[in-house]
């Protein structure tokens, strides 16, 4: 029986630009936040990038190197986009979040509702990207809700990002059982991502 060679064929382009940037990331110059626009851009990358990278580590370990040949699998890439998508809505909520009650609190920036209007232009955005209409309306209306519950004093320090990694241990496509001992390291492999990006933002802010 012929056996199957992995080559950089087997990989998606997307797949490997986001493990690309993420070896080569702490090399990369890093701009200033001076803006609503620099603000906006930092919520959608680092969002993007928390996603697929927690995700994709996520399928590696369980799957081993051989992973990338379920790229074939029409099914297995449907739950894959489907993941992908709601995981990463969380994300850009709970990052939007935390950047404006950062804001807030310690540079006193009192346009709350520039938070909404961000989070919906990105969201409006992604559709170009295909990102399902369903989801879109979906993560808007949950956004709303967390709107009318948050407390922008404290919600920065106060575990800002745990609706993400639940997220992702609800969304990534392994069998439940094998989801139910994998269920802290999964939070945590999010966590660490996500200090990264916190202790980001707070030394490239500049409002």
């Amino acid at each position: 029986m012929q056996k199957y060679k992995l080559s950089w064929r087997d990989i998606s382009l997307n797949d490997f630009k986001v493990y690309l940037f993420a070896m080569f990331k702490a090399f990369i110059p890093k701009k200033k936040i001076k803006n609503v626009n620099d603000l906006e851009h930092f919520i959608q990358t680092k969002s993007a990038w928390v996603t697929q990278v927690t995700l994709y580590n996520y399928l590696k370990t369980r799957m081993g190197t051989r992973y990338v040949l379920h790229f074939d699998n029409d099914v297995f890439m449907a739950s894959l986009d489907i993941a992908r998508w709601n995981i990463y809505s969380v994300a850009l909520q709970d990052l939007t979040l935390f950047t404006f009650s950062y804001l807030k609190v310690n540079f006193n920036h009192q346009n709350i509702n520039q938070s909404k209007e961000i989070f919906f232009k990105i969201l409006d955005s992604e559709s170009s990207n295909k990102m399902p209409v369903d989801i879109i309306e979906e993560a808007k209306k949950t956004f709303n809700e967390r709107l009318q519950n948050i407390n922008w004093e404290t919600y920065y320090k106060d575990l800002p990002f745990n609706p993400s990694a639940l997220s992702l241990y609800k969304w990534a496509p392994i069998a439940e059982e094998l989801k139910t001992l994998d269920r802290k390291i999964v939070l945590n492999s999010m966590i660490l991502k996500w200090d990264n990006v916190e202790k980001e933002f707070k030394e490239l802010i500049n409002f």
